[in-house]
Parts: structure tokens; sequence; C-alpha cells
């Protein structure tokens, strides 16, 4: 079982937690500290040892930041936990604010008086997130200082877990489509052109991409923690622990890298910084630490995105066979376990626990099964309204006739990760979840259907999803789609589809299809399926290429939830299509049990 259910020890913030840390704050001589939700890599997800946010606040989501003052404490979480965050935090001791609407700067200038010191460790905050905050909070009198000691961790003391040491294994080359030592001359032919002479890299999973190794060091992403120095010529240095390292890993390393332990990385930095050495840095995904190691000296820091982020995104074509294979084989799955659960709500037995469960055994049975990519999401009712809720011992609860379910989930297998979200009426829908069903079902195949140039973004493209919405006054508080990797994580940069997605999409990217509508207290809808960007083709009659997408994920929507009266001759049409390809592909992979639920479920529209 790779995920657990249990419920928190104790709810709400950590009372004494907090205190500790205002001890610690006072002999610091600071009058704030920030505590953010990122470790020293800046992952999305983190390993137990890192979870400094939820220790401290008790908020579990995958995104935020606290602040403590000395009288005054605040999180700080986005539109996706709205729901979540005063459920988990005592609103007492943290106020709760959503940003983009809240910002920290202001928080901090309203509680603090000029000349405040707001205290920091530069290892978990981007060079980006630390000059801007500088740069707003200078005029203010406030000065951000960053601490050589966390004092969080300080506070946390004996009972923080230790560091992970997950076995390193080698990414087989028919999965990976391409060798480490070409992805290493390609990186280094980026470096000389760029006038570089070396990058510094501090995602695991660009690490883990560029050497074809995986990892198990944070739950559900493959990936070892390491940072890496690729020089523009020579072998790159890998700082990991040996302990990761068995007899394998050693060997398809060795030739590739010179491994180093993580003490020496301060110590390579110095030797970088006297030599004048031209080095470049993602101020968007590096510890602003690394900028303060680097600084002052006779090295240049060329700032530029981490070059492994936009191939990794662009998949090869192993990756893209390895996925569409992963997809049919999880596809089976999901739709076996559909076809158990229509079959067992009707006795009244299934809560959302015993079908994450059940979901993940089937996905087991395929005998493929690594990890699943992220925690399932298994909401019945009010719970499918927290976008991003996750199903404890403490808040299980039975799905009910009349009720929605919302499952959203996904598997990590050696050739392609998966991310799907169906909604699944529990007995008879009403007319009103119907409706709003059938409206993010049109948003979904708007992007599915969608015909867009070379250079089109994913904030072009995000509007929509929401168009049907919008027109009925509604809406949803998240993205609409973001990058997935290849057995790698489940979030991926830099595509999304979303008002922040700036950066163009492009063939051979994965991506997510998943508008959403969600009533507090009543129910939630997400659908999502996983696209893949087509090469361009020029349309009929037309005078330029456009791209489209592919979709993935074969598994049936509910048509218990369709209003067809709402869906134009072209969506019906679309959903028919898709129905009749599921069927096709997968109906061979069932039992026969299975398969004549399969069929009725993807019945023309």
């Amino acid at each position: 079982m790779f995920q657990t259910y249990d419920a928190p020890q104790a709810s709400g913030c950590n009372s004494e937690g907090v205190r500790r840390l205002r001890t610690l704050m006072a002999a610091a001589r600071v009058d704030a500290f920030l505590v953010p939700r990122a470790d020293e890599h800046q992952g999305e997800y983190v390993p137990e040892y890192a979870e400094r946010l939820a220790w401290l606040t008790g908020f579990t989501g995958s995104a935020g930041i606290a602040v403590v003052a000395k009288a005054d404490a605040a999180l700080f979480v986005d539109g996706r936990y709205v729901v979540q965050a005063p459920r988990q935090v005592d609103t007492k001791e943290f106020e709760i604010l959503l940003v983009p609407g809240a910002k920290l700067e202001e928080w901090l200038g309203n509680k603090l008086k000029s000349g405040a010191v707001v205290g920091f460790d530069p290892k978990l905050h981007t060079e980006t997130m630390a000059e801007e905050l500088r740069k707003q909070l200078n005029p203010k009198g406030i000065k951000l200082k960053p601490l050589a000691t966390n004092l969080l961790d300080k506070a946390w003391g004996k009972a923080r877990p230790a560091a992970p040491r997950g076995a390193v294994v080698p990414h087989p080359l028919k999965y990976a489509g391409k060798s480490a030592e070409t992805k290493i001359t390609e990186l280094q032919a980026t470096l000389k052109k760029d006038e570089a002479d070396a990058v510094i890299l501090t995602l695991p999973d660009s690490i883990a991409w560029l050497f074809n190794i995986r990892g198990s060091d944070v739950a559900h992403n493959p990936v070892p923690l390491a940072f890496a120095i690729v020089p523009v010529t020579g072998k790159p240095e890998l700082f990991i622990d040996a302990a990761k390292i068995g007899p394998d890993a050693k060997q398809h390393l060795s030739p590739l890298a010179k491994l180093s332990s993580p003490a020496e990385l301060a110590k390579r930095l110095a030797t970088l910084k006297t030599q004048g050495k031209r080095v470049r840095l993602d101020p968007n995904t590096a510890a602003t630490w690394f900028f303060r190691k680097l600084a002052g000296g006779k090295a240049k820091i060329v700032r530029g995105a981490d070059p492994c982020i936009l191939p990794k995104a662009c998949k090869n074509a192993a990756e893209i066979k390895g996925s569409r294979a992963a997809h049919k084989r999880d596809g089976a799955a999901v739709v076996r376990f559909l076809a158990w659960l229509d079959r067992e709500t009707a006795s009244g037995g299934v809560d959302e626990i015993s079908a994450s469960r059940r979901l993940e055994d089937m996905r087991a049975e395929t005998q493929a099964l690594k990890e699943i990519s992220f925690d399932t999401i298994s909401g019945s009712g009010p719970n499918g309204a927290i976008v991003h809720y996750r199903v404890t011992t403490a808040t299980n609860r039975k799905l009910k006739s009349g009720e929605l379910f919302l499952l959203d989930s996904g598997a990590q297998y050696v050739d392609g990760t998966t991310d799907i979200t169906r909604t699944i009426a529990i007995g008879k829908p009403t007319r009103e979840m119907q409706e709003r069903f059938t409206l993010v079902l049109k948003g979904h195949i708007a992007i599915a259907t969608a015909l867009f140039p070379k250079g089109t973004r994913g904030i072009d493209l995000d509007p929509f999803a929401r168009r049907a919405l919008w027109e009925a006054g509604l809406d949803y508080d998240h993205g609409t789609g973001h990058g997935v990797g290849s057995y790698l994580s489940v979030h991926e940069g830099p595509q999304s589809i979303s008002r922040r997605g700036m950066v163009a999409l492009e063939p051979g990217m994965i991506i997510s299809n998943e508008p959403g509508y969600y009533k507090e207290g009543a129910y939630g809808i997400r659908l999502e399926n996983l696209v893949l960007v087509k090469e361009p083709e020029r349309p009929a009659g037309g005078d330029r290429d456009v791209m489209s997408f592919e979709t993935l994920t074969l598994v049936p929507f509910d048509r218990r939830l369709v209003a067809a009266a709402l869906l134009s001759a072209g969506e019906r049409d679309w959903l028919n299509a898709y129905h009749a390809r599921v069927a096709e592909v997968i109906g061979p992979e069932l039992s026969p049990q299975d398969r004549a639920w399969l069929t009725a479920a993807t019945q023309p529209i």
C-alpha cells in the first residue's frame, strides 16, 4: 500500500512549536520568520523531514507559506485550499490569507515597524522570491535577513525525521529514449553556446532525467535528492549521499559523473567563486543560498532557466510510446475499478478509503505499478468540493446515494506517469449536478479539440475551458492543466494551461486537461485526461500549420451526469468518438463482466 490514511495526531497548529519558534526568534533578534512549504530543492513534493509547514501549522497542502511574528502569524495559500486550510489550521493562531489577493509583503508591512528584521532560511527560498520580497520590504524599512541556522528545525529538534536514503536505480534506455551521455553532451553544447562554464542543477527531476536515474526519496516521486554541477567540458559532479548508490547505480553513474558527498557542495562552490567561472543558475528554481555562495568573488552568475526543464518536457518517441502503453494499462485498471464501484455502491458499504484502496489494488494487479503518482483524492459529497482533499480515518465518509464522488488518482509505471480524474454519480444525480457537470465537460472538450498555432501559450488556451462556466456565472480557482513527467513528477514544468501559463506549448509535451467546478459543502466536479501536444499540421485549405492534442487517457465519463441537450453536435460527436475509442482499446483487456459494463458505459449519446 503506497498511501496511508492515518488521521493527524493532533488537529490544528502546533502551538508549542510556535512558542518555541518565537523564543528562538527572540534569541536570533528577528521580528518575524518565514516557513515555506519548499525544501532545499524547491520541489512541490517534499520528504517527511522537510514538512516544516505541516509540522508548524497543521496544513498539509502542496503549496503555501507561513510567517510567524512576535504576536501574530499568518498562513498564505492559493484558491485550491480555500476549504482545506481553515479545516486543518487553528485560525486563532494563524490568520489564513488567499493569494494572489493577499500579499506577504503587505502583511509584514502592516504588522512590523520600520527597522524590523525578517529571518529566513536561504536554502528554502528561491533567488527570485528573496529578491522580490527584499525589494518590497526595503521602502518600509524592513530588513530581510538570511540565517545560517533554520530556527524551525531547532524548534522541531530531535523529533524531526531523518533525511531519506532511497536507493538510486538506472532508468533503462528503452524507456528514456536517449542515453545520459547524449543528454550531457547536448547540455554542454548549450552551455558553450551561451558562453557559460558550468551549470548548477538543483531540481531532483532534472538530475534524474539528465543522468537516467530514478530514486525514492520523495513519496510518489521517483527521484533521488541530489545536486549536480555540469561543466562545459569534462565530467559532471553529482552530490549525493553514498548510501543511495548500490552496485548497479555505481556502475551506471561512474562513467558519467564524479560522485561526491553533499557536504562537499559548499567547498565546490567556493572553488568556482575563486576561479572566476561563468556559472549558470536558475533564479526561479535555485535557492538564494547558491547565489549568496557565489557572490562577491570572481565568479559571474549567468541567470537562465534550468537547461533540463524544456527538453525533459518535450518527450521523445520512446517516452511517448511508453506513455501510451502506460495509459492503456492504467485505463484498464481504472475501468475495472469503475465497474466494481457501480456494482458495490448499491449496498452502501463503500467509503472513500475503501474505494481508494480498491483502486490501488487494481493498479497493483497490473504487476507494473511502481508507485501511485500522488495521494489519491477520494472525495464524496462535500469532501469533493475540497480541491486537494486527502482522506483520513478522521474525515472518511460513505459514498451516499444522491451525491457525487470525485476521484483524482494516478500511477507511476516505469514507462509513464498517469493522472486522471472522474466524477461519478452515486445513485440518481440532481438536475443541477448534471448541468454543471456538462458545463465542465464542455470546457474539457474545448481543450481536447483545440487547434492552435506554434507559439500558443497555456494562458491563451485557458479561457477555452472556462467559457461555458463563465457564461453561467461559474468558475474554478485552479489551473486547467499542468505538465506531467515520464516516470517522474506528476506536476512538471515549464508548460501549463492556466492564467500563469506563459510558456509556449511544444510538440511532445504532456499536459493535463482538468477543468472543474466546486460547490462548497455540497459536491465537486473535475474531469481530467492527459493530452499530448502533436506535431503541427496544416488543415485543408489553410495557410498555416496548427498543433492539436492527442488524448492519452482512456476511461469513460459518467454518461448519467451528461445533460445531452447542453452539448453542441460537435461536442456530442467528440464524446461519442472518445467513448468508442475507449471501448475498442480497453475492452479486450477486461473480463466479460467488466467488458459488459464498459459497453454500456460507452454507448453513444
